[in-house]
């Protein structure tokens, strides 16, 4: 048994106003939508974080602990099978009942829970599984972003969450290229105590070849130049999924980019705003990346080669804490910028589990391992993640086609 670190203790109360402060600008209408299949409304994240202490925590080790309403289990489930049913995902937004008080006051009753638990000692078991619940609600801080940004930026009103200005910069210098020696590097999460995802273990060692991966990130005047000379008409370019996903959603631009006039404005979290041309290009499916990297002449990196960059350093830049909810343009120009926040970067790796994988016991095991298959790897962080949740062995997944997320684009080539 353990005492509960204090910092334990400070972080689940950081972590779990953070949440409700992200969704404070919302009317109680903006509550209930779902934007598509894939997201899902801010109510249900509010409840679904404070299911999985319920779930994990509160049920199994409290005794005497009573379920808030025993059907939230079913309701506010995700994916867990072991656990039990769910509520169909697609239907999510179909839920008028609980109301947001009854969500808040659910919230309320997980935290006093969960303080009682915390005043006690407690096995590591606990302490692991308290701090993978304030990682995954970390996780769903973005996610917030992400589906409140694809509600209000497809409601032709185009309301803004916050008013942030994330600036407008000098032109950058032009984009350049780091060169990397191959040979035999070790990836993965090292010896340190710090959290980690089963996903990102073990470490392991894995052959890189001579690389050059670029100094800044795709710029949205970089992208522009690609939509005018035709990037999106040039089957050359595409891969045959992605030229059949074109074809079928008739893309023609990043998503909330608007051309009105030959000008082209973007839908931002502040807002409708014309399109600043030197903050890196973000909202770009992995199949835009690709293609645009080919037009480039250029490629992806592969994520061992991005880690291999990334390495040494610093995890500082343009997070969530800043909330600003948009990725802004590099503030004083380093050999490789921006590695960290601002976008999550595409790579070309499969997301697949590393040699000797071991997904988390019990039923937290179906975390992570049971998707890794049909996605991409995507590294470094947004500016929708939180600064104290990222680090060079982290692996976001998400199909090849999507884009409600903050992702963006690093190019890299063959030495």
């Amino acid at each position: 048994m353990v005492r509960t670190p204090e910092s334990l203790a400070t972080k689940y109360r950081v972590v779990r106003e953070r949440s409700l402060s992200i969704c404070g600008p919302l009317e109680t209408e903006d509550y209930q939508i779902q934007p598509m299949d894939d997201a899902s409304p801010p109510k249900w994240h509010l409840a679904h974080v404070s299911w999985f202490f319920e779930t994990f925590l509160l049920k199994p080790h409290v005794r005497s602990y009573k379920p808030f309403n025993a059907a939230f289990e079913v309701l506010f489930n995700s994916y867990y099978n072991g656990v039990g049913k769910q509520f169909p995902r697609s239907k999510r937004g179909l839920l008028s009942r609980p109301t947001v008080a009854e969500v808040r006051a659910y919230r309320r009753h997980v935290d006093r829970e969960m303080t009682r638990l915390m005043e006690n000692e407690l096995t590591e078991d606990i302490v692991f599984k308290i701090t993978l619940g304030l990682n995954h609600e970390q996780q769903h801080q973005e996610l917030l972003l992400t589906d409140i940004k694809y509600n209000l930026g497809h409601n032709p009103l185009y309301p803004a969450l916050v008013s942030a200005d994330t600036g407008v910069a000098e032109p950058l210098n032009q984009l350049d290229f780091v060169a990397f020696e191959g040979g035999v590097y070790e990836i993965g999460k090292d010896a340190n105590p710090q959290f980690s995802f089963d996903n990102e273990s073990p470490r392991h060692e894995v052959l890189v070849g001579d690389f050059e991966i670029g100094n800044q990130l795709i710029t949205n005047r970089d992208y522009l130049q690609f939509i005018h000379e035709n990037g999106y008409g040039r089957s050359e370019l595409w891969l045959s999924d992605a030229w059949s996903w074109l074809a079928k959603e008739k893309i023609k631009a990043p998503l909330y980019w608007h051309n009105i006039d030959n000008n082209w404005f973007e839908y931002t979290l502040s807002g409708f705003q014309p399109l600043q041309p030197d903050q890196p290009v973000c909202h770009v499916s992995g199949y835009e990346a690709d293609a645009f990297a080919r037009w480039k002449e250029a490629r992806l990196p592969s994520e061992q080669e991005w880690e291999v960059m990334a390495g040494d350093i610093s995890t500082s830049g343009n997070f969530l804490e800043t909330e600003l909810y948009h990725p802004r343009p590099y503030q004083q120009p380093q050999p490789l910028n921006q590695v960290f926040g601002d976008v999550w970067e595409w790579t070309a790796s499969s997301y697949g589990p590393y040699p000797r994988f071991k997904p988390f016991p019990g039923q937290l095991g179906e975390y992570n391992g049971k998707f890794m298959a049909n996605q991409l790897v995507l590294r470094g962080g947004s500016c929708a993640t939180a600064a104290t949740h990222i680090r060079a062995s982290y692996r976001n997944f998400f199909y090849p086609k999507d884009r409600w997320q903050f992702s963006g684009i690093r190019l890299a080539r063959d030495c």
